[in-house]
């Protein structure tokens, strides 16, 4: 009964994923870290020359203020401080981070330019070319999000083809194997030859890059649902129909779900990768022709919009995995 009450006890739960101190006193250091690293970039003279450091001067101001306002918020809230207090390390090791990097790049130049820009710089860049990157992400946005819905539509197709009938697992599986070990890259030069634009061929790798991991992880959760669960809902009187949508299908979404993040960090990289060989737009063709000309502080803000997206992805990812998912809270550790 001790175990049971343990599996159901959301609280508990709770604890087993915020398990880091709970105290005020390493999110009043990430506090002090922030206000460390702007404190470096305001009052340090710089010794490279940067177009406009109050852009970055009011991103640290804004990060700041956010982390006092989240203190103020979640007074009266022990769920949310708990997150809070969970995460003040991480951010704390953050702050730590912007202030050595700022130190040893624009306010001393021990790591040279072009190669080490300090995130004064490189938040500068982004300033000047703010509608530059605007139609460069919403490009590779828009490239992403047709190859990774459709390989991931198909990938679900397929895999439940492949976990619920033998005939479609005779021919279907060689396929997935042969194909899931070679780097959609590889396609690249067959692709560009066969395909007509550039867009459609980067929506082709993503949509092997998705395909693969989504489909495999669909049909492995679905293979692995017990079979005493189809023995009981048969005995009770359920059809084919049921024993698939009701039981085999929702048996395999955590592998789904795992599928799918890891089609996303595929995908992206990809994205990335196409996007650099016959591109005229996108972030990946940014990145290239920024370092054709030597500007790596603008090759970095790039680099630092890509990861923003790919966090704010999985995040979205994640919340639905999830909702969807609800049931398994208290059930695994």
């Amino acid at each position: 009964m001790a175990k049971q009450k343990w599996y159901n006890d959301p609280k508990i739960a709770e604890d087993t994923v915020y398990w880091k101190p709970k105290t005020q006193v390493w999110f009043w250091a990430a506090v002090l870290a922030f206000a460390a690293a702007l404190a470096v970039n305001v009052f340090i003279p710089s010794v490279e020359d940067v177009k406009l450091p109050g852009a970055y001067h009011t991103i640290l101001g804004a990060l700041l203020a956010a982390l006092l306002l989240l203190y103020f918020f979640t007074l009266g809230k022990p769920d949310f401080r708990k997150k809070l207090y969970h995460k003040a390390q991480f951010i704390f090791a953050g702050g730590v981070v912007l202030a050595i990097w700022e130190l040893l790049t624009t306010k001393s130049a021990i790591f040279p330019l072009p190669y080490f820009p300090g995130m004064s710089g490189i938040f500068s860049v982004m300033y000047d070319d703010r509608l530059l990157l605007l139609r460069s992400t919403l490009f590779s946005m828009r490239l992403f999000f047709v190859g990774m819905i459709t390989g991931t539509l198909l990938g679900l197709a397929t895999g439940i083809l492949i976990g619920w009938n033998r005939q479609w697992d005779y021919w279907l599986s060689p396929i997935i194997k042969v194909t899931g070990i070679i780097p959609a890259v590889a396609w690249l030069p067959v692709a560009l030859a066969i395909l007509p634009t550039s867009f459609t061929t980067g929506v082709f790798l993503i949509f092997i890059s998705s395909w693969f991991p989504v489909s495999s992880m669909m049909a492995a959760g679905i293979i692995a649902t017990p079979k005493s669960f189809f023995d009981v809902a048969k005995t009770l009187g359920a059809d084919n129909r049921f024993l698939l949508f009701r039981i085999a299908i929702p048996h395999a979404m955590p592998s789904m779900f795992t599928g799918i993040m890891t089609a996303t960090a595929f995908s992206f990289t990809t994205l990335i990768v196409s996007e650099m060989v016959g591109a005229k737009a996108g972030l990946g063709f940014y990145i290239n022709w920024a370092k054709g000309w030597g500007a790596y502080s603008k090759v970095y803000a790039a680099i630092i919009i890509i990861a923003v997206e790919f966090a704010l992805i999985l995040a979205l990812i994640g919340a639905i995995r999830s909702y969807v998912l609800r049931w398994q809270r208290g059930i695994l550790k």
